[in-house]
């Protein structure tokens, strides 16, 4: 698909935005734009290109399938320029250009907001890009360079990217206040885990492969009742009666309710839920990237919930 001489490489990057977040609110804030403009300017290039991009639904928009064609030239194009500039300003050894850190879901509930205002105050020739995904998505993005860096989730070994351990969470046993996991926050042995009906995300999220990897490892059979991606709605059905869940206590405390919810950390053994930071094993890692992870890494010990064990590991 040839550039349109309509277009401009703005209404590329407010186009990339909106389809990485899939909303446009989201993709505003991120831009520091007003909701209304960005629209206008999706619209004007929609229009130029006598297609739809996007498909508005009820939660946010989805790529059309031209808009995916376009989604996929705009991030090499974006790219491109992006690195022409970050080359420039590093001979400088200013940290300036754009960077894009990607974010698990519960992590970037927490986050997304302190990562902006810290990069403004910190950073201010530089424009940051926020993208959520699960471990597993991240990992690739990093390895293709998609995203420059992430915090991901208990990664397999993958040639393609480095990782640094940043934050240890331990996990547990999450059902209403009031229900048979027990008050008081009792420590439940590994072994009772399958008297509960479990409410867990698909196989291929990192938190459901290290629960069902120990599980094997200790010969049990984990009763999973539903299976669901999105950590806010399984507290909302474990919160209906509906079955338990296995989360740490900064994903419980992303809730925005924790007070509503009874947690019993997991022993006999423990099970701990590893954060790392990635960035790819195949480009340098620019001035803006190394400011951007120590800032990252920072902001990760500041957030972390009482329990949790940060390591002061550097890169």
């Amino acid at each position: 698909m040839a550039l349109h001489r309509g277009m401009n490489l703005k209404q590329l990057e407010y186009f990339v935005r909106v389809a990485e977040l899939g909303s446009f609110s989201k993709a505003a804030l991120i831009l520091n734009i007003a909701q209304p403009a960005l629209s206008r300017q999706v619209r004007l290039l929609e229009t130029d290109l006598h297609v739809n991009l996007l498909t508005r639904t009820g939660r946010g928009v989805v790529l059309t399938e031209v808009g995916q064609r376009l989604f996929d030239h705009s991030v090499g194009i974006m790219q491109l320029v992006a690195r022409a500039t970050e080359d420039i300003e590093a001979a400088r050894d200013e940290p300036a250009g754009r960077i894009v850190i990607g974010l698990p879901p519960s992590t970037g509930r927490r986050l997304t907001l302190p990562l902006v205002e810290a990069f403004r105050r910190t950073l201010p020739k530089a424009r940051l890009a926020i993208v959520e995904g699960l471990s597993t998505h991240l990992t690739e993005w990093i390895a293709t360079g998609r995203v420059d860096l992430g915090l991901i989730h208990n990664p397999e070994p993958n040639p393609a990217i480095e990782v640094t351990p940043v934050l240890d969470e331990a996990l547990g046993l999450v059902g209403p206040v009031a229900s048979k996991s027990g008050k008081g926050g009792k420590p439940l042995p590994l072994a009772e885990l399958v008297n509960f009906p479990l409410i867990l995300p698909e196989r291929t999220h990192a938190m459901r492969k290290l629960l069902e990897t120990q599980a094997a490892f200790a010969d049990l059979k984990l009763n999973v009742a539903l299976e669901v991606s999105s950590v806010q709605s399984i507290l909302d059905l474990v919160s209906a009666g509906h079955g338990y869940a296995v989360l740490s206590q900064t994903a419980l405390a992303a809730s925005g309710r924790p007070e509503a919810f009874n947690m019993r950390l997991l022993v006999s053994p423990e099970l701990t839920s590893t954060l790392f930071l990635a960035v790819s094993a195949h480009k340098p890692v620019t001035p803006l990237g190394r400011r951007a992870m120590r800032l990252l890494h920072e902001l990760v010990g500041t957030s972390a919930e009482g329990g949790s064990t940060t390591h002061n590991k550097k890169r």
